[in-house]
């Protein structure tokens, strides 16, 4: 798996091969919280035929680290905003689309805002909010550290755990494979940068400056919503799209998943794909 450093940190990503059509915007892929890019990998399958795909490890998750431990690191939606921009820079994209799921949602409207010249839209998966409830957050925040904190490493060979896994925030069981993907990618995870991103990006400023972000962009913004998602509920998706002019558009920019809770990428991957498509090539 190829990797590159930038900024004292070692990024692993994957990359498809360029399309015939080279005018055509790569799709850049963006994880969430204790996951990795290995969950894009069904939907990319489908859109490689069309468009150039690169997926990539966020600081701190999957196997992207920090080689200067001594360096104090910033794990807000900024910061990881700007990774996610010098990381294309580096790689010489000038024209993509990103597509975030759940946190990767976020962080891709704060790159859309910092490199409008690069970044001709955002697709949110699974993401959403602007509205900061301080009791839910607080329950977040706690269940998160728990989980972060309590993660031994025999953790993989617990009997059954796969299982469990594989009915976690989702709305039909996804495979166990995916399952033990998930536990892998939960063991991995960084410390530091699984519970500063938790603790930095979800407090009420954060929260609460989302719709002001997503109000002045001035690229097409898109959110897509499992309707039975219960981390994300689709009304806060619908809430935090409504700030965007395409919402009041006639088309509107919210579209849902039917059958499908907080992982699409794995639940529905065709119908996520097809959506996709459908969404960016009516802006070409």
């Amino acid at each position: 798996m190829p990797s590159i450093t930038i900024s004292g940190t070692d990024y692993s990503y994957q990359i498809t091969k360029p399309v015939a059509n080279s005018r055509l915007p790569v799709l850049v892929f963006v994880h969430g919280w204790l996951l990795s890019h290995h969950y894009w990998q069904p939907v990319v399958d489908i859109l490689q035929a069309d468009y150039q795909c690169l997926r990539y490890d966020l600081r701190g998750f999957g196997t992207s680290r920090n080689i200067q431990n001594s360096v104090k690191r910033d794990y807000s939606l900024a910061a990881y905003a700007q990774d996610l921009c010098d990381f294309l820079a580096r790689l010489k994209v000038e024209n993509a689309w990103l597509i975030g799921h759940s946190l990767g949602g976020s962080i891709a409207l704060w790159s859309a805002d910092l490199a409008p010249q690069v970044i001709q839209g955002v697709i949110g998966v699974n993401s959403g909010g602007g509205i900061y409830v301080r009791e839910e957050f607080a329950k977040f925040r706690n269940a998160g550290q728990q989980i972060v904190k309590f993660r031994p490493t025999w953790l993989p060979y617990i009997p059954g755990l796969s299982l469990i896994f594989s009915r976690m925030m989702v709305y039909r069981p996804i495979s166990l494979n995916w399952a033990r993907q998930r536990i892998i990618d939960l063991i991995n995870a960084d410390s530091e940068a699984a519970l500063g991103s938790l603790l930095q990006t979800t407090t009420e400023e954060e929260v609460h400056y989302l719709p002001r972000l997503v109000s002045r962009l001035a690229q097409p913004v898109y959110f897509i919503a499992g309707q039975k998602d219960r981390i994300m509920e689709p009304k806060y998706v619908h809430h935090l799209a409504s700030f965007h002019r395409l919402f009041d558009s006639g088309h509107g920019n919210v579209l849902e998943l039917p059958e499908c809770g907080h992982l699409a990428p794995l639940e529905v991957p065709v119908a996520l794909a097809e959506m996709t498509l459908s969404i960016i090539n009516k802006h070409l």
